[in-house]
This record gives C-alpha cells, structure tokens and sequence, in this order.
C-alpha cells in the first residue's frame, strides 16, 4: 500500500491512499484514491506531479465535507479526468451543480473495487461531515481531520489502523492569544471545530500500536507550531512505528510503496 499527501491545512488538503499490492512486486498496483482535494486544479497536478501521479491515476475521490479547502478542486479534477466522486447526501448537495456524484450513508461501509471504505461520522460544522478508513484485508488506513472533539464511535472507528492521519489543527494557547476575530476562534475551539494539540495526543493514546505509522496533519500555521507539536508528541515516539508532521505546502511523501503508475514530469502539467 501507499498513503501520502499533496498538502494538509487550512488553505487545502489532499491524501493520497493506494490500496491493492501484487506480492512478486516491490511497487503497488492498486486502486489510488484521493481524499479530498482543496487545491486549485493547476496546483493539485503540480502536487499530484511531486508524487508520481496525475489525475488520471486516481481511481476515486472521496469528499468529507463541503468547506472550501476540502472540495474547491474536486468538480475540475473530476471533470478532467472522469473520476468518479463520492460523498455524503449532506455533502453532494454542496458540491457545484453539474457534478455528477455517489452518494452513501455515513457509518455504512461500501465497496470500490475491492477496497471496504468506511465513511465515519465525525462532530464537525458542516452538512453531513465525515472521515474515512480504507481497508483491503491486510492495511486499515484512517484519515482523521476536521473534528472539533473526540467520540467513542472515533475511537472504535480508527482503532487499529496501520497508518494514520491524524488532526492536530493548533496549540489552544497561541488560537485564543492570536489574531483571529473572536467569533473565529470560538469557532475553532469548539466541540464541531478543529481537534487542538492536547485532543490529538489523548486519542493518539488511547489508539497507538507499536505497527501504527502516524502522521499529525491539518496543522495550522497561525495557531500552532511545529516545535510545540514535536515536544508534545515525542513521548508518543516509542509507542508507534513511525510519527511524523504534514505540511500545507509539502504535505508528505509517500509511506508504505509509491504505487505502480508511470513517472511523469513537471513539464506535463504545466
């Protein structure tokens, strides 16, 4: 499998889950799904470019909710491309009139070619929010962002996944010292809002395996701080297999295998 992204935070995010491997090869040839896409559609085939990919490679996109840094480049690239779009009820009628697109029902789980996805209601201020886990019988990939508080039905869901993206949105500290109207940063801290630094460590407690890679992602540049989260996070070092932090301009390179699609250039997409 391969799990990565083309950019986490506020200003757009995009990860890349690749399920599906052939044992005689070291490289994946599975289905390549992109969760989300908040990029314009120039600067997602630049991204998609620093990962291997582009747009025809991906075999779905999965939409969580419909607030702009998640959904402002999915109806270009789907169009583009001809990739097919699924979301919540809540969601698709959010998503710009044209775009034709499959619906499900939160917490059911269904089948892509082979891949089981589990669209995972989460606490968060939109129609129909909700966070995926990606499985084919061997990997459990969880992409965890946009909660504003941890349930139990959180905490079951993303039980024993093998990778994991996980929300760390800011230090609560430097949101309610910042520069963000107040309106704003109530709305940040609250229950449907972003997941703060300390939310994220509990639940990367009560979840943690020593076979979990985990990645702290959706991390904000105003209201949080790379060297915070790296102090916080450091004892959890030990208890997971890899920890590492996503970036809204780099995201982060491929974990597990890149998946088996041609190499293209910079060149192409331009």
């Amino acid at each position: 499998m391969g799990f990565a992204s083309i950019g986490s935070g506020s200003r757009g995010n995009g990860t890349l889950v690749s399920l599906g491997r052939d044992v005689r090869s070291e490289e994946c040839n599975g289905r390549v799904f992109l969760v989300d896409c908040g990029f314009s559609l120039k600067q997602c085939e630049k991204r998609l470019a620093q990962r291997g990919l582009s747009g025809g490679d991906i075999d779905a996109i999965l939409v969580s909710h419909e607030h702009a840094d998640h959904i402002s480049g999915v109806a270009p690239l789907a169009h583009k491309y001809s990739i097919p779009v699924y979301g919540s009820y809540g969601t698709v009628r959010k998503l710009p009139i044209g775009l034709h697109a499959h619906t499900f029902d939160s917490d059911v789980p269904f089948d892509v070619d082979g891949v089981l996805i589990n669209p995972v209601c989460v606490p968060h201020d939109a129609r129909e929010p909700t966070q995926f886990v990606l499985q084919d019988g061997t990997e459990k990939v969880g992409v965890l962002s946009d909660l504003g508080s941890v349930t139990q039905h959180v905490v079951a869901q993303f039980s024993g996944c093998t990778h994991l993206l996980l929300e760390a949105n800011h230090d609560r500290g430097m949101l309610l010292a910042g520069s963000y109207p107040a309106q704003l940063k109530r709305r940040v801290a609250a229950d449907y809002g972003h997941l703060s630094n300390q939310q994220a460590l509990q639940l990367l407690e009560d979840i943690a395996h020593q076979d979990l890679h985990v990645v702290i992602g959706h991390v904000s540049e105003q209201n949080n701080d790379v060297k915070i989260l790296q102090a916080l996070f450091e004892s959890m070092q030990s208890k997971v297999k890899s920890l590492q932090i996503a970036t809204q301009k780099e995201g982060f390179d491929w974990l597990g295998v890149r998946p088996l699609i041609r190499q293209i250039s910079f060149s192409e997409v331009l």
